[in-house]
């Protein structure tokens, strides 16, 4: 099969946390009278496969794709395990999540777990009722201060982490090793590694459905890490073009995080040479790639790019916006017949211009 744009059917995760509104946001045919907290959108883990929903991949999972096409879809990018290298979610938290922290590499080794480090960001894509979310231990605050906390009075440990008032549009860096919850009224695209390992720490005293794992307070606290500097991993960059505009929202080992802005009713060329995953927050619009290929796509849906996808453009209906992930790689795009990297850091093709490397610098870019 020749390789094509890639887009799922949602996997609806229940939660007590959740709630009903991905339906309003983004369009999702929630089945009925449950809380959803958890959309995956792109994933190929045991707790869940997407299945690809339409165009010649119909029917297929995702994981069979990554053994089949390899790098024909995954370009120079690693498989961790032959999983899918990306984890893409939407949350809506209708309560709180749960304080938790996910391992680094270091603790999931010490735990014995074979499980990749979770990194992982959030964009906010609602916040109601002043929503807060909490990353990261306060500058005085020890280990020693946490595991007295949970271990005497669990409900203390919230007076220990930084309580952020977050607003849409905003995006959050959370490395593994960081401790976490989103707040309430709080609606995030997640995107992270393919792992699925969490430690609770505190559950704000609420039931939890059977067969729940509960609160696992030795596993989190060998897992909490000295605080990060998130700054560093959230500086913004912008690079505008006639059609274009791109925002840098975070930059990562794991991962790059753009938000790009096109204008409708454009068709261009999409000169990439590794995968590239975009998650559609407004707009509509069509891929077209080989000599006949079409996959439109839509506001909610989440985008895969293979590596190799033949000659593919972008053509609008209407105003877009998407986040777009890519994962930092070393690649020779020269040999997928598109510019080299140099070539692609500047719209008029000068290699040396101080210009990030983002897709509206690619889009600019002349084409061979």
């Amino acid at each position: 099969m020749q390789v094509c744009p890639l887009i799922f059917e949602p996997i609806f995760k229940p939660k007590v946390w959740g709630g009903r509104n991905l339906a309003r946001l983004l369009g999702k045919q929630l089945p009925p009278d449950i809380t959803i907290g958890e959309s995956w959108e792109c994933a190929g883990l045991p707790a869940g496969q997407s299945i690809v929903s339409r165009g010649p991949a119909k029917g297929r999972l995702l994981g069979d794709l990554v053994g089949e096409w390899k790098a024909e879809l995954l370009g120079s990018v690693r498989a961790p395990g032959g999983c899918f290298p990306l984890l893409i979610k939407f949350l809506d938290a209708e309560a709180p999540l749960s304080i938790q922290v996910h391992p680094d590499c270091e603790a999931a080794k010490a735990l014995g777990i074979e499980v990749t480090a979770k990194d992982e960001a959030w964009h906010v894509l609602e916040a109601r009722d002043s929503g807060v979310i909490y990353r990261g231990l306060k500058s005085d605050v020890h280990l020693d201060d946490v595991a007295a906390a949970v271990r005497k009075d669990p409900a203390s440990i919230v007076d220990l982490l930084h309580l952020i008032h977050v607003k849409a549009g905003e995006t959050y860096y959370i490395p593994g090793g960081t401790v976490h919850a989103l707040g309430p009224g709080v609606v995030v695209a997640e995107i992270q590694t393919p792992a699925d390992t969490t430690f609770r720490l505190y559950d704000w005293k609420r039931d939890r459905p059977a067969g729940d794992a509960g609160i696992h307070i030795s596993e989190g606290l060998q897992c909490i890490r000295n605080q990060k500097d998130f700054r560093a991993f959230e500086k913004r960059s912008h690079v505008t073009s006639v059609f274009t505009t791109v925002t840098r929202l975070v930059t990562c080992p794991s991962f790059t995080i753009e938000r790009v802005r096109f204008a409708g009713g454009v068709e261009q060329p999409i000169p990439y040479a590794e995968l590239v995953v975009w998650i559609i927050l407004e707009g509509d619009g069509e891929i077209l790639y080989g000599r006949d290929g079409r996959e439109t796509f839509r506001r909610g849906e989440v985008v895969l790019l293979p590596a190799r996808l033949d000659t593919p453009r972008l053509k609008t209906n209407v105003d877009c916006v998407w986040l777009e992930v890519t994962i930092p790689v070393e690649s020779d795009l020269a040999a997928y017949g598109r510019p080299d990297r140099a070539t692609l850091r500047s719209p008029d093709g000068t290699p040396n211009s101080p210009i990030p490397l983002g897709i509206s610098a690619r889009r600019g870019a002349s084409q061979p």
